[in-house]
């Protein structure tokens, strides 16, 4: 907990957030899901988003980086207004974000290494981006770096569908590397992995950030992650931001009660008086 629980790196106080939420809507029908959540998180900081299904937690991801359309609200993103990107502007913000899903997404017939290398069209197009053995060396030796960087060089020229559950989501957090990005998302990615595999990836995911100085927003329902590798958890229900306090002053049983009663104020019996609101928590 030592580790994480240090100021992020970069953060500042004068540093403009890297993303801001104000009042922010969505509905599913006549199912309001996120209703009115305010949110601002600096750079550097690892966040754990945690809450009960159905609170938001993955639709809120995917309107950040405008895979769905908010109803209402404001998102800014690396300086962006991301409500008013189109085209080629939202194609170029888009790759400012790296994403690891829950699912690993590789092309079960390629090559690990080209899995990686794909991770390129990210800044460039064209059939030199579809393969290792089409790609120009300079992409290729990034791409076998990313994978050092994860730690399954030696598999680079293994097939993707005959690696492990834990390997494949390894060569996905390579891919996204090979982005260059400046944020990343992960929505509970390690939800379909065994226990050690899922904190693996963890560990993995939560020191490469860290050591890139990147800020990082996780999904996690496994409470040990999300106190082991953020600087802060916030919790959604009824619509907005239910929870909000550094990992630090965290225990598990306090997070399993905001399960019990999300957004009720439960959760907040161990908050001090009068706690400031997202957008100015540090």
């Amino acid at each position: 907990m030592a580790e994480t629980s240090a100021e992020p790196a970069g953060a500042g106080p004068t540093q403009a957030p890297v993303i801001a939420i104000g009042t922010l809507r969505k509905s599913f029908g006549k199912r309001a899901v996120i209703q009115g959540l305010d949110l601002s998180v600096p750079a550097g900081e690892s966040l754990a988003l945690i809450g009960a299904n159905g609170t938001g937690k993955s639709t809120l991801l995917r309107m950040i980086v405008r895979l769905a359309e908010a109803d209402a609200g404001t998102i800014s993103v690396l300086g962006e207004t991301v409500g008013g990107l189109r085209g080629a502007s939202l194609k170029r913000f888009r790759s400012r974000v790296g994403v690891v899903f829950q699912k690993h997404n590789l092309v079960a017939r390629m090559s690990a290494l080209s899995n990686v290398v794909h991770g390129v069209q990210s800044r460039r197009s064209g059939p030199r981006t579809w393969a290792q053995a089409l790609a120009p060396k300079a992409v290729r030796d990034e791409a076998m770096a990313c994978l050092d960087a994860v730690g399954l060089a030696d598999k680079a020229m293994q097939r993707a569908d005959s690696l492990s559950g834990g390997q494949s989501q390894r060569v996905a957090i390579a891919r996204m590397l090979m982005q260059r990005p400046e944020l990343v998302l992960a929505d509970e990615p390690d939800a379909s992995l065994d226990p050690r595999a899922g904190r693996e990836v963890m560990e993995l995911l939560f020191r490469l950030t860290r050591d890139k100085g990147l800020t990082l927003v996780f999904v996690s329902h496994h409470m040990a992650h999300a106190l082991r590798f953020s600087d802060r958890i916030v919790g959604l229900g009824q619509g907005g931001v239910a929870l909000d306090r550094r990992a630090l002053h965290c225990s598990e049983p306090e997070l399993a009660a905001f399960f019990e009663e999300p957004g009720d104020g439960s959760a907040s019996t161990h908050e001090e008086p009068a706690k400031p609101p997202a957008h100015v928590f540090a």
